[in-house]
């Protein structure tokens, strides 16, 4: 039989923001998976749902995303995982048969259920259970985890045959680490393994000239169009092109467009235009700090470039400094150097805000682009999101 698993959000908070409210955690990528892949993977469970504050209760996204509901009592047997918590994918043991609080170094991250019994907020359990993998303070940690887990996420792919390497196509170090699975190389693409392995994932397309540096995770049909991609995890649908280090794309997104953009998260529909750049090292070399409003948020890493919230834009020849928070929603024109922290749904940067019906009318044009229906559904919960952002 295979479990049910549900995963958990946290209330919101500035730690992750643009994220936070406007999708479930688990669905942000964290090496080469999402954070609820990354459950599935270390329980050998099946996602039923995604147990979420009500912000988020309205959301949809592609058809491969469970459906959410409210926070609430689960019945065994059950897996619950906290969405801030990212498992390495080493497999639990046997769990008995008492509710078992799931720890990581003295940490509770999620539960075991068993049959006949129920879990609900505040549960105590009375059994552990050691789970091995990344708690997750806030957004910037997904550039921690993902550093700490895509060499060994890349490498799981190695241990099996992809196809055959195309001809044209130049490596340097093991021939072995480089993952083709149904993808299209052009030749005069440069595969660098001495880092770590390079995974193209089904339907991917490499144009020439392109170089890779490992480890590497391309998903399925994103398209990677030139320039220097080193240490990068990328996930579906992506039009990619430029210098690209340890980032993250969670998917959807469109960088088509020489510029750089290293140690930033890109959630998904984002849009770079021409020549963006992000800077992801202070003149001083010390320790970067966000910005969330009025609230200054520490993040005791040296490196940290821009997270972008989901549908976030940015025109030509734009600017950001170290660790620039771009809000959900937000267009960004009207100045080269953006200030670092631009809220939700920020038309420009002089503090006009996008229309609902601006950006409903941006999502119906845009969606379709990458194969996704704009459905009555998507409307809502696009509008819920924006309702909520706004409010």
């Amino acid at each position: 039989m295979t479990l049910p698993l549900y995963t958990l959000d946290p209330e919101p908070t500035t730690a992750w923001a643009p994220f936070s409210g406007c999708r479930p955690l688990s669905e942000l990528r964290v090496g080469a998976w999402l954070i609820r892949e990354r459950w599935e993977g270390a329980t050998e469970a099946e996602s039923a749902a995604l147990l979420v504050p009500p912000m988020l209760e309205s959301f949809v996204d592609d058809a491969t995303v469970p459906q959410v509901r409210p926070v609430g009592p689960v019945s065994g047997p059950a897996i619950i995982g906290l969405s801030t918590f990212a498992p390495s994918g080493e497999h639990l043991g046997d769990l008995g048969s008492e509710l078992t609080s799931l720890e990581n170094d003295g940490e509770v991250v999620g539960w075991w259920v068993p049959p006949g019994q129920e879990w609900s907020p505040g549960a105590s359990a009375t059994a552990t259970v050691e789970i091995h993998g990344i708690s997750l303070v806030g957004a910037w940690d997904i550039l921690v985890a993902t550093e700490g887990f895509l060499k060994a996420d890349t490498s799981d792919f190695a241990r099996h045959p992809g196809d055959e390497i195309p001809d044209g196509s130049i490596v340097i170090g093991d021939p072995s680490g480089v993952v083709l699975l149904g993808s299209r190389v052009e030749p005069n693409v440069v595969f660098d393994t001495r880092g770590g392995p390079i995974v193209l994932q089904s339907n991917s397309y490499v144009k020439g000239g392109t170089r890779f540096e490992g480890p590497v995770y391309v998903g399925p049909d994103t398209q990677i169009l030139g320039g220097l991609i080193q240490n990068s995890a990328i996930g579906p649908m992506c039009k990619l092109r430029g210098e690209i280090q340890s980032s993250v794309f969670v998917g959807y997104a469109n960088k088509v467009h020489d510029g750089f953009v290293g140690h930033s998260i890109l959630g998904r529909w984002v849009n770079l235009g021409a020549g963006t750049t992000t800077s992801n090292l202070k003149n001083t070399y010390g320790p970067v700090r966000l910005q969330v409003g009025e609230e200054r948020i520490a993040t005791g890493l040296s490196h940290v470039g821009t997270i972008f919230g989901d549908h976030a834009k940015v025109a030509i020849g734009t600017y950001l400094d170290t660790g620039t928070i771009v809000g959900t929603g937000a267009n960004v024109f009207g100045t080269s150097r953006p200030p670092k922290y631009v809220p939700p749904f920020a038309w420009g940067v002089g503090g006009d805000r996008m229309t609902k019906e601006g950006f409903l009318a941006t999502g119906e044009r845009v969606l379709p682009r990458r194969k996704i229906e704009f459905t009555d559904q998507v409307r809502q919960s696009l509008s819920a999101l924006y309702d909520h952002a706004t409010a």
